[in-house]
């Protein structure tokens, strides 16, 4: 079997640099390089991709081997049907590690086509640190690196406003074009730069606020010999990702015109508003698998595939995700029934084995911010409780009693919330009057809900109802659900 480089695979020399890329990771394989691959493809933008190495450990040196070339795997449900795919990524240019390479990384902000700057250095990669010297070569903190990037065409360019860059981070967090913008500012005022170049760093860049959205598990070691004969080359930088994709961009016109990649067929969106997109992310996806996560692992299943295939729990989750969840948004900009669809082909992915008890992570905090919202105003617009996020909300409670069906359940949450739930079970002998003084106890909690939940008509009622029934029954009855 071949090596993969440009020569084995006859691929044309690389694009002419035009984004600077921090990181390489698998999501921005999987993710932004194949998107920018896709759109080179359909039009004539030869956007090549300089990937900085963003941390001092490692080289990239099996990938420079390769001349940035690299396989995206796309595996999963796409409408129902299994998506098996393999496509090479032909867009990355160069590869600098600024630890060994500093003034080459200097030298690439000379370029004047290099406007774009792209990064994924992890939630913790965004942030201010006062130990970072503007004499560093280079500093530990990754806006710092931009930073001293930028002061370099800053001064090179001599401050012409059209050397200004389009910054789109997609770490993470929520605004995070905004807070880098700030670290970034931080560390100008930090190291007494002139108020000139912290005016040009703050007003001629444009700084994207992003929402991401892609599972990208990777290529385990056991895999690779079978997928590397499937695309027919040793390639050492092989990435895995799901078919469904989001990179929602929140940009002005001159961003959305020098760089249309809404217009190639992909999934991409530009907006002057995350909330909604954000919103039915939270509520529909991650909602979904709050709910589903201590059902489920009750009922006796362990994945969320085994979940939704299964009848009783697939009705149920159909109960949730499209008669509870997305009756309770008002969300015009995004199409929810659409977006419910391609949850239930993720959850169904047969190539990723997603494990019930690893989303139970923090579940108390998940419940209110993913869940919780649902309930309410589910409530408000209809006048009635969600009856099966309800008994997921009671199915929590009784999950988080850390026992069932004789066997220890392996709670992983902050000491704090293991021990409330812990001393309120211990207090209750499982009467009618025990579960109802167990409910009102979890439901003033206002430090797990942000409010008392005893006010919400109906609910302590419901709750308690649905726990009795467990702890009498010893089980999980969802055919109320399957009938609907």
């Amino acid at each position: 079997m071949q090596n993969l480089n440009r020569q084995t695979a006859k691929i044309s020399p690389a694009y002419p640099e035009r984004i600077l890329q921090f990181g390489g990771g698998n999501f921005l394989r999987s993710f932004v390089d194949w998107i920018v691959d896709v759109y080179n493809e359909k039009t004539d933008a030869e956007l090549g991709i300089l990937v900085v190495k963003p941390t001092e450990g490692g080289d990239y040196q099996a990938w420079r081997n390769q001349d940035g070339l690299f396989h995206v795997l796309t595996k999963g449900i796409r409408n129902g049907e299994v998506v098996d795919e393999n496509y090479l990524v032909k867009s990355i240019s160069r590869i600098i590690h600024p630890y060994r390479e500093w003034d080459a990384f200097l030298a690439s902000a000379e370029n004047p086509e290099l406007r774009i700057i792209i990064s994924n250095t992890t939630e913790s990669g965004i942030r201010f640190s006062a130990e970072d010297q503007l004499t560093d070569q280079p500093p530990k903190e990754f806006p710092a690196k931009l930073v001293l990037w930028l002061y370099h065409r800053y001064k090179h360019f001599k401050g012409s406003n059209e050397a200004g860059c389009i910054i789109i981070p997609t770490e993470l967090l929520e605004e995070n074009g905004k807070k880098l913008m700030d670290a970034m500012l931080q560390y100008a005022i930090h190291w007494n730069l002139s108020p000139d170049f912290n005016r040009w760093l703050k007003e001629d860049q444009h700084y994207c606020n992003t929402l991401v959205d892609r599972i990208v598990p990777g290529v385990g070691k056991d895999s690779l010999e079978e997928v590397q004969q499937q695309i027919g080359f040793q390639d050492a930088m092989v990435s895995q990702g799901e078919p469904y994709h989001l990179w929602a961009i929140e940009a002005p016109d001159e961003v959305r015109h020098g760089l249309p990649l809404d217009q190639i067929g992909l999934n991409v969106v530009y907006t002057d508003n995350l909330t909604p997109y954000r919103k039915s992310k939270v509520r529909i996806l991650n909602g979904a698998h709050t709910a589903m996560v201590p059902v489920g692992y009750l009922y006796g299943l362990e994945t969320v595939g085994e979940s939704i295939d299964h009848e009783g729990m697939g009705a149920f989750m159909n109960q949730v995700i499209f008669n509870e969840i997305l009756p309770s948004l008002d969300l015009p900009a995004v199409d929810l029934p659409q977006f419910a669809r391609d949850v239930l082909d993720r959850f169904q992915n047969p190539f990723i084995k997603h494990k019930l008890i690893s989303i139970s992570l923090n579940g108390i905090s998940k419940f209110k911010v993913r869940v919780l919202p649902s309930i309410l105003d589910y409530s408000e617009k209809r006048g009635e409780l969600p009856k099966a996020l309800v008994f997921s909300f009671a199915a929590t409670i009784r999950f988080y009693k850390g026992r069932w069906q004789g066997k220890t359940i392996p709670l992983n949450d902050d000491p704090e919330t293991i021990a409330f739930f812990d001393s309120c079970w211990k207090k209750c002998d499982g009467s009618d009057e025990g579960i109802k003084t167990l409910v009102q106890a979890v439901l003033s909690q206002e430090i797990f809900w942000g409010q008392d939940l005893n006010e919400l008509p109906g609910l302590a009622h419901m709750l308690s109802g649905y726990l009795f029934s467990m702890e009498k029954e010893a089980l999980i009855a969802l055919d109320e659900f399957a009938r609907q």
